[in-house]
């Protein structure tokens, strides 16, 4: 694929010299357009080296090749990062001032703008009114990450990482045409991920195997196609998804409230964490020693069933809800009475157990939808399992 790799005057310029690195060491063409000042950052010879491909700035140099023009109509992908204030002004009222605002005025593509710069000036309303524009023409505009910035200085306006940036690339690239137009800009979705833990005492806990990986992949895809996301991570070890806003909880109950409050302004709701059923009626608040006898039977009581309370009477007009059924029996009976009993949307219905499913980078599933629509998704990545999901639930938001 041939990408366009716009670079704007941040500080934030020299992590992309690592984006750059693994774009290219995946096979793809990669041609670095930076701004003029953000040659003040990483140089041109830096970009040129790390690419093997010419770098310039401006629209006069080799003009017989018609570069303002060329590289845009023929790109598959053009990802701006990091994309200053200053970049996106320009961007948004169609200037034309250097060779890369020329190019997005040519691209016929899907763009990413991946944001980097001051809470001030990200919070700014001119910023707020520049993004707008860009998300109202199909652009996607990632949310900046939270973070230290330059100086003492933290909050959000730090670029993601590069490694995220990168697979939000690979996503926009895999749906190809389809992602010129993103089928979720403007929608809020909001996704659950890993599995929750339920504490016996201080060190120990019930708990279950899932990873959050699958529920990462949904977040990740649902960024790309232009969504605002907010992701309730439940006791997972991943890097935050490019562009996703992250609640971290630990305990079901915390899930239960995290994404109640998420929910409120909800467009889709994507309920892929492992919920443990039970947790214990009491916790102790200290650990539990040997005593030479067997232990106090641990008394258990019922987890909220956080699903169907979502799909309850008081869920928003038009929300579509996803929920998922980690099965080791039937996966058709198990989840027909599961989506019955539970009055979502769609019901993801996977095997898991013995290798399957948790922590894996594959997944397999049936899902069931409300209206007797049932979709097989093959064994394979579990970033395609997210799109199919999300393009079910996007036919169903219209």
């Amino acid at each position: 694929m041939r990408i366009v790799l716009g670079v704007g005057a941040g500080i934030a310029a020299y992590k992309v010299c690592e984006l750059l690195r693994l774009l290219t060491e995946s096979g793809h063409q990669v041609r670095v357009v930076p701004t003029p000042d953000s040659l003040r950052f990483v140089g041109a010879a830096t970009w040129a080296a790390l690419s093997g491909q010419p770098v310039t700035t401006s629209p006069w140099d080799d003009v017989h090749e018609v570069p303002h023009v060329r590289l845009g109509q023929q790109a598959d992908l053009v990802l701006v990062a990091p994309a200053t204030a200053d970049l996106m002004a320009r961007a948004a009222t169609g200037q034309a001032s250097d060779l890369l605002t020329n190019v997005l005025l040519t691209a016929r593509c899907p763009v990413v703008y991946a944001p980097a710069m001051h809470t001030e000036m990200w919070q700014h309303p001119a910023t707020t009114a520049n993004v707008a524009a860009l998300r109202a023409r199909g652009a996607v505009v990632l949310e900046p990450a939270s973070g230290r910035l330059t100086g003492s200085d933290s909050g959000p306006g730090r670029l993601p990482e590069p490694a995220e940036l990168y697979q939000t690339a690979l996503r926009v690239l895999a749906r190809g045409a389809t992602a010129v137009v993103p089928d979720l800009a403007g929608k809020r979705v909001v996704v659950s991920a890993g599995g929750t833990r339920e504490e016996i005492d201080p060190v120990r806990f019930i708990g279950n195997w899932s990873s959050g990986l699958q529920g990462y992949a949904i977040a990740r895809s649902a960024a790309a196609r232009g969504a605002q996301v907010i992701l309730v991570a439940a006791n997972t070890a991943l890097a935050d998804p490019a562009g996703v806003s992250v609640i971290q909880v630990t305990s079901a109950c915390e899930l239960r409230d995290a994404m109640a409050a998420a929910a409120a302004d909800a467009d889709a709701i994507v309920m892929a964490a492992a919920v443990a059923d039970y947790r214990p009626a009491t916790r102790s608040d200290a650990k539990l020693k040997k005593t030479g006898s067997a232990p106090d039977p641990i008394v258990l009581t019922e987890n909220p069933d956080i699903l169907r309370e979502l799909s309850g009477p008081r869920r928003r007009p038009g929300q579509v809800i996803v929920g998922f059924a980690a099965e080791t029996g039937d996966l058709i009976a198990n989840g027909q009475a599961k989506l019955a009993a539970k009055g979502c949307d769609l019901l993801v219905v996977n095997k898991v157990g013995n290798g399957l499913a948790f922590g894996t980078a594959d997944n397999e599933a049936e899902i069931l939808a409300a209206d007797g629509g049932r979709t097989s998704v093959p064994l394979g990545p579990k970033e395609v399992l997210a799109e199919v999901i999300l393009d079910l639930a996007a036919e169903r938001l219209g």
